[in-house]
């Protein structure tokens, strides 16, 4: 499951990055506010843990931009502040959950099982399309029964594609979120990466489980019809 960590102080932020892969979550980092709003216009996070006191964006500012893009993303709201207004006033904003500073990194842990639990999140630790199946707990693909040996950037580059399924996801929406490199640049090095995994699922050019959208990325399980019609759009 992947968690947006948003933490300005480097020592809480690495040590709950820690518990977290512990956890089994894959993690990505912020710092800012500013830096979480743009991480969330890229890929939306299963979960979203930060805290509420944050450079060049508060968190209620980045709370709010949330629930504009994705009202169902549960978030977790970490706070100094201890007074009930400002819980009063996290939750009115969306927060799903709040947690007073100091706190147990095992009450945190739980609190997260608990908000996706809630969230119904569970049906996403196994992904299928057709033959392919991808466990997210054992990081494990298999196709017709036959375990697929991936490296961690295939692995991720095809768990994208496969929380996208039915939709195009660009060269650079993947170069974000896999390689964590933003802009257009190293683009190539998709494509690249693209044929690795095609190869070792090994895809014919009859019935691809990737598919090239024309101008627009990569799919899977995107029907003919709309992937010509998307084509033709642009």
């Amino acid at each position: 499951m992947r968690v947006l960590l948003v933490e300005d102080d480097g020592a809480l932020r690495r040590f709950l990055e820690r518990g977290l892969i512990a956890e089994g979550y894959r993690v990505s980092l912020e710092e800012n506010g500013e830096a979480a709003m743009t991480a969330l216009e890229t890929v939306l996070p299963d979960l979203v843990v930060m805290d509420l006191s944050l450079p060049k964006r508060d968190g209620t500012e980045v709370l709010r931009f949330l629930r504009e893009r994705s009202p169902e993303t549960p978030v977790l709201v970490l706070s100094a502040r201890h007074e009930a207004g400002t819980r009063v006033e996290c939750l009115d904003l969306g927060a799903d959950d709040c947690m007073g500073k100091p706190f147990s990194l095992a009450e945190l842990k739980a609190r997260c099982r608990a908000l996706l639990r809630r969230q119904g999140k569970v049906a996403n630790l196994v992904l299928r399309h057709g033959e392919v199946e991808l466990n997210r707990v054992e990081h494990k693909v298999v196709r017709g029964g036959v375990e697929v040996a991936l490296t961690r950037t295939e692995y991720a580059l095809l768990e994208c594609l496969m929380l996208h399924r039915g939709q195009p996801v660009s060269r650079a929406s993947l170069l974000a979120e896999v390689w964590k490199e933003p802009g257009e640049n190293g683009t190539n090095i998709v494509d690249v990466y693209v044929n690795y995994l095609r190869k070792k699922l090994g895809d014919d050019g009859s019935s691809p489980v990737i598919q090239t959208v024309r101008g627009l990325g990569y799919a899977i399980g995107m029907t003919v019809s709309r992937r010509e019609a998307m084509a033709q759009a642009i």
